[in-house]
Protein backbone atom coordinates (compact mmCIF):
# COMPACT_ATOMS: atom_id res chain seq x y z
CA UNK A 1 0.00 0.00 0.00
CA UNK A 2 1.38 3.62 -0.73
CA UNK A 3 2.78 5.61 2.06
CA UNK A 4 0.48 8.11 3.47
CA UNK A 5 1.81 11.87 1.59
CA UNK A 6 2.37 14.11 4.86
CA UNK A 7 0.24 17.72 3.64
CA UNK A 8 3.11 19.87 4.27
CA UNK A 9 0.47 22.81 2.66
CA UNK A 10 -2.62 21.77 5.00
CA UNK A 11 -0.66 21.75 8.16
CA UNK A 12 1.04 24.81 7.40
CA UNK A 13 -2.27 26.92 6.56
CA UNK A 14 -3.46 25.24 10.00
CA UNK A 15 -0.48 27.32 11.47
CA UNK A 16 -1.18 30.39 10.09
CA UNK A 17 -4.51 30.31 10.71
CA UNK A 18 -3.86 30.38 14.39
CA UNK A 19 -1.04 32.71 13.56
CA UNK A 20 -3.59 35.33 11.95
CA UNK A 21 -5.79 34.78 15.06
CA UNK A 22 -3.34 35.74 17.56
CA UNK A 23 -1.56 38.55 15.72
CA UNK A 24 -5.46 40.05 15.81
CA UNK A 25 -5.61 39.46 19.37
CA UNK A 26 -2.19 41.13 20.12
CA UNK A 27 -3.24 44.10 17.63
CA UNK A 28 -6.01 45.07 19.83
CA UNK A 29 -3.94 44.14 23.38
CA UNK A 30 -1.00 46.29 22.78
CA UNK A 31 -1.69 48.51 19.36
CA UNK A 32 1.23 46.86 17.71
CA UNK A 33 1.81 43.19 15.27
CA UNK A 34 4.88 41.71 14.79
CA UNK A 35 7.47 43.10 12.27
CA UNK A 36 10.47 40.82 10.29
CA UNK A 37 13.00 42.60 8.98
CA UNK A 38 14.32 40.81 5.89
CA UNK A 39 17.76 41.74 4.38
CA UNK A 40 18.36 41.02 0.72
CA UNK A 41 21.79 40.84 -0.46
CA UNK A 42 22.33 40.82 -5.00
CA UNK A 43 20.22 39.85 -7.08
CA UNK A 44 19.99 35.55 -6.42
CA UNK A 45 16.84 34.64 -8.21
CA UNK A 46 16.28 31.81 -5.71
CA UNK A 47 16.57 34.11 -2.72
CA UNK A 48 14.52 36.89 -4.05
CA UNK A 49 11.70 34.58 -4.29
CA UNK A 50 12.27 33.38 -0.88
CA UNK A 51 12.46 36.87 0.03
CA UNK A 52 9.43 37.85 -1.30
CA UNK A 53 7.26 35.03 -0.18
CA UNK A 54 8.06 35.78 3.30
CA UNK A 55 6.53 39.21 2.87
CA UNK A 56 3.37 37.56 1.06
CA UNK A 57 3.47 34.95 4.04
CA UNK A 58 3.38 38.44 6.93
CA UNK A 59 0.33 39.98 4.93
CA UNK A 60 -1.58 37.00 5.12
CA UNK A 61 -1.27 37.08 8.90
CA UNK A 62 -1.18 40.58 9.50
CA UNK A 63 2.06 40.78 10.65
CA UNK A 64 4.54 43.81 8.80
CA UNK A 65 7.53 43.12 6.53
CA UNK A 66 10.72 45.28 6.27
CA UNK A 67 13.02 44.34 2.98
CA UNK A 68 16.29 45.92 2.99
CA UNK A 69 17.87 45.36 -0.37
CA UNK A 70 21.79 45.83 -0.78
CA UNK A 71 23.96 45.42 -3.68
CA UNK A 72 25.66 42.13 -5.08
CA UNK A 73 29.12 44.36 -4.42
CA UNK A 74 27.91 45.61 -0.60
CA UNK A 75 30.76 45.81 1.93
CA UNK A 76 30.68 43.89 4.93
CA UNK A 77 30.79 47.36 7.41
CA UNK A 78 27.89 48.48 5.65
CA UNK A 79 25.61 45.23 5.59
CA UNK A 80 26.65 44.93 9.61
CA UNK A 81 25.33 48.58 9.94
CA UNK A 82 22.49 47.81 8.18
CA UNK A 83 22.15 44.64 10.72
CA UNK A 84 22.85 47.23 14.13
CA UNK A 85 20.51 49.79 12.66
CA UNK A 86 17.79 47.10 12.77
CA UNK A 87 18.92 45.53 15.65
CA UNK A 88 18.20 48.84 17.40
CA UNK A 89 14.82 49.20 16.06
CA UNK A 90 12.91 48.76 18.82
CA UNK A 91 9.75 48.43 15.30
CA UNK A 92 11.69 45.16 14.27
CA UNK A 93 11.21 42.02 16.40
CA UNK A 94 12.65 39.38 13.66
CA UNK A 95 15.91 39.85 11.45
CA UNK A 96 16.91 37.19 8.96
CA UNK A 97 20.00 38.19 6.72
CA UNK A 98 18.85 36.06 3.35
CA UNK A 99 21.76 33.29 2.39
CA UNK A 100 23.17 32.00 0.73
CA UNK A 101 25.62 35.83 1.04
CA UNK A 102 27.90 37.28 -1.93
CA UNK A 103 31.66 35.61 -1.53
CA UNK A 104 33.22 39.18 -0.12
CA UNK A 105 30.71 39.02 2.99
CA UNK A 106 31.74 36.67 5.99
CA UNK A 107 28.45 34.02 6.42
CA UNK A 108 29.45 33.56 10.09
CA UNK A 109 30.11 36.78 11.29
CA UNK A 110 26.59 38.62 9.39
CA UNK A 111 24.81 35.89 11.74
CA UNK A 112 26.46 36.48 14.64
CA UNK A 113 25.88 40.27 14.05
CA UNK A 114 22.15 39.81 14.63
CA UNK A 115 20.82 39.83 18.28
CA UNK A 116 20.14 36.26 19.86
CA UNK A 117 16.64 37.67 20.92
CA UNK A 118 15.72 38.95 16.92
CA UNK A 119 17.23 35.55 15.73
CA UNK A 120 14.40 34.27 14.33
CA UNK A 121 16.48 32.11 11.63
CA UNK A 122 18.06 30.88 15.33
CA UNK A 123 21.28 30.73 13.88
CA UNK A 124 23.21 32.71 16.22
CA UNK A 125 25.77 30.90 18.14
CA UNK A 126 23.71 31.92 21.37
CA UNK A 127 20.56 30.02 20.07
CA UNK A 128 22.51 27.15 18.22
CA UNK A 129 24.63 26.44 21.30
CA UNK A 130 21.36 26.27 23.70
CA UNK A 131 19.56 23.83 21.18
CA UNK A 132 22.85 21.19 21.14
CA UNK A 133 22.44 21.60 25.25
CA UNK A 134 18.98 20.81 25.25
CA UNK A 135 18.73 23.99 26.94
CA UNK A 136 15.63 25.61 25.32
CA UNK A 137 16.49 28.22 22.91
CA UNK A 138 14.78 31.41 22.39
CA UNK A 139 14.26 29.85 18.50
CA UNK A 140 14.87 26.88 16.76
CA UNK A 141 15.42 27.38 13.09
CA UNK A 142 12.63 27.05 10.88
CA UNK A 143 13.21 24.36 8.53
CA UNK A 144 14.02 22.29 11.49
CA UNK A 145 11.24 22.88 13.67
CA UNK A 146 9.33 22.21 10.67
CA UNK A 147 10.56 18.75 9.81
CA UNK A 148 9.45 18.09 13.43
CA UNK A 149 5.82 19.51 13.28
CA UNK A 150 5.72 16.93 10.05
CA UNK A 151 7.15 13.75 12.33
CA UNK A 152 4.54 14.80 14.48
CA UNK A 153 1.55 15.23 12.08
CA UNK A 154 2.64 12.12 10.61
CA UNK A 155 1.95 9.75 13.96
CA UNK A 156 5.82 9.16 13.84
CA UNK A 157 6.92 7.28 17.51
CA UNK A 158 10.57 9.16 17.57
CA UNK A 159 11.20 7.25 21.84
CA UNK A 160 13.58 4.89 20.57
CA UNK A 161 13.53 5.20 16.63
CA UNK A 162 16.66 4.52 14.69
CA UNK A 163 16.71 8.13 12.86
CA UNK A 164 18.84 9.02 10.39
CA UNK A 165 19.78 12.20 9.05
CA UNK A 166 21.31 12.61 5.59
CA UNK A 167 23.25 16.47 5.38
CA UNK A 168 24.99 18.04 8.11
CA UNK A 169 24.17 21.62 7.40
CA UNK A 170 24.02 24.20 10.56
CA UNK A 171 20.66 24.97 8.92
CA UNK A 172 18.96 21.45 8.62
CA UNK A 173 21.15 19.08 9.43
CA UNK A 174 22.88 19.45 12.54
CA UNK A 175 19.42 21.27 14.08
CA UNK A 176 17.19 18.48 13.31
CA UNK A 177 19.67 15.95 15.09
CA UNK A 178 19.70 17.82 17.76
CA UNK A 179 15.75 17.66 17.99
CA UNK A 180 15.26 14.30 17.11
CA UNK A 181 17.97 13.60 20.24
CA UNK A 182 15.86 15.72 22.27
CA UNK A 183 13.43 13.37 21.41
CA UNK A 184 15.03 10.38 22.46
CA UNK A 185 15.49 8.82 18.39
CA UNK A 186 19.15 7.01 18.34
CA UNK A 187 20.75 9.49 15.81
CA UNK A 188 22.77 8.93 12.86
CA UNK A 189 24.44 12.15 10.92
CA UNK A 190 25.09 10.94 7.11
CA UNK A 191 27.07 13.17 4.55
CA UNK A 192 29.44 13.48 1.75
CA UNK A 193 32.35 11.33 3.14
CA UNK A 194 29.79 8.42 4.84
CA UNK A 195 30.95 4.94 3.47
CA UNK A 196 27.73 3.11 2.23
CA UNK A 197 25.27 5.62 2.48
CA UNK A 198 22.20 2.78 1.63
CA UNK A 199 23.08 0.88 4.49
CA UNK A 200 22.73 3.70 6.95
CA UNK A 201 19.64 4.78 5.60
CA UNK A 202 18.30 0.76 4.90
CA UNK A 203 18.52 1.23 8.70
CA UNK A 204 15.99 4.21 9.40
CA UNK A 205 12.87 4.30 11.19
CA UNK A 206 12.78 8.13 10.09
CA UNK A 207 14.85 9.24 7.94
CA UNK A 208 15.43 12.97 7.01
CA UNK A 209 17.10 13.74 3.76
CA UNK A 210 18.95 17.28 3.23
CA UNK A 211 21.33 17.21 0.71
CA UNK A 212 20.36 19.51 -2.72
CA UNK A 213 20.80 16.37 -4.63
CA UNK A 214 17.99 15.30 -7.00
CA UNK A 215 16.86 11.98 -6.12
CA UNK A 216 19.29 10.55 -4.00
CA UNK A 217 17.14 8.14 -2.14
CA UNK A 218 15.60 5.51 -4.05
CA UNK A 219 13.30 2.35 -2.75
CA UNK A 220 15.94 0.48 -2.73
CA UNK A 221 17.60 2.53 0.39
CA UNK A 222 14.86 3.05 2.47
CA UNK A 223 13.57 0.05 4.57
CA UNK A 224 9.72 -0.48 4.45
CA UNK A 225 7.24 1.09 6.73
CA UNK A 226 9.69 4.32 7.59
CA UNK A 227 8.51 7.91 7.85
CA UNK A 228 10.54 9.69 5.04
CA UNK A 229 11.29 13.67 5.11
CA UNK A 230 12.53 15.25 2.10
CA UNK A 231 14.04 18.48 2.66
CA UNK A 232 16.12 19.04 -0.41
CA UNK A 233 14.70 20.97 -3.96
CA UNK A 234 16.55 20.74 -7.22
CA UNK A 235 15.50 21.33 -10.79
CA UNK A 236 14.87 18.45 -12.76
CA UNK A 237 13.20 18.99 -16.61
CA UNK A 238 11.92 22.20 -15.26
CA UNK A 239 10.58 20.55 -12.57
CA UNK A 240 11.25 20.94 -8.88
CA UNK A 241 11.78 17.27 -7.21
CA UNK A 242 13.05 16.22 -3.95
CA UNK A 243 16.34 14.20 -2.72
CA UNK A 244 13.84 11.59 -2.64
CA UNK A 245 12.43 9.87 -5.70
CA UNK A 246 9.06 10.35 -4.10
CA UNK A 247 7.04 7.84 -6.28
CA UNK A 248 9.64 4.93 -5.84
CA UNK A 249 9.79 5.56 -2.30
CA UNK A 250 6.29 6.41 -1.74
CA UNK A 251 5.39 2.40 -2.36
CA UNK A 252 7.84 1.36 1.05
CA UNK A 253 7.53 4.34 3.33
CA UNK A 254 4.87 4.38 5.69
CA UNK A 255 4.91 8.12 4.98
CA UNK A 256 6.80 10.71 2.87
CA UNK A 257 6.73 14.55 2.35
CA UNK A 258 6.22 15.60 -1.13
CA UNK A 259 8.48 18.21 -3.04
CA UNK A 260 6.88 20.99 -3.55
CA UNK A 261 4.39 21.09 -1.04
CA UNK A 262 6.12 19.19 1.96
CA UNK A 263 8.82 20.58 4.12
CA UNK A 264 8.43 24.52 1.93
CA UNK A 265 5.31 26.17 3.35
CA UNK A 266 6.24 24.47 6.49
CA UNK A 267 9.39 26.74 6.62
CA UNK A 268 7.89 30.06 5.93
CA UNK A 269 4.92 28.79 8.90
CA UNK A 270 7.64 28.09 11.06
CA UNK A 271 9.51 31.16 10.84
CA UNK A 272 6.15 33.46 11.40
CA UNK A 273 5.63 31.66 14.64
CA UNK A 274 9.59 32.68 15.36
CA UNK A 275 8.66 36.38 14.57
CA UNK A 276 5.12 36.28 16.88
CA UNK A 277 7.16 34.64 19.51
CA UNK A 278 10.10 37.50 19.25
CA UNK A 279 7.46 39.58 19.24
CA UNK A 280 5.69 38.60 22.40
CA UNK A 281 9.07 38.07 24.32
CA UNK A 282 10.14 41.38 23.27
CA UNK A 283 6.35 42.96 24.81
CA UNK A 284 6.75 41.07 28.49
CA UNK A 285 3.84 38.63 26.98
CA UNK A 286 5.80 35.82 26.92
Amino acid sequence: MAAKVIDGKALAEKVRAGLCAEVEALRKKTGSVPCLAVVLVGENPASKIYVNMKEIACEKVGMKSRKIQLDESVAEKRLLDEVKALARDPEVNGILVQLPLPRQLREQVVIESVPPEKDVDGLHPFNMGRLLAFADPLFVPATPKGVMALLKEAGAVLDGANAVVVGRSNIVGKPVAALLLKENATVTVCHSKTGDLAAHTRAADVLVVAVGRPKLVGADMVKKGAVVIDVGTSKMDEKLVGDVDFAAVREKAAAITPVPGGVGPMTIAMLLDNTLSAFKRQKGLL
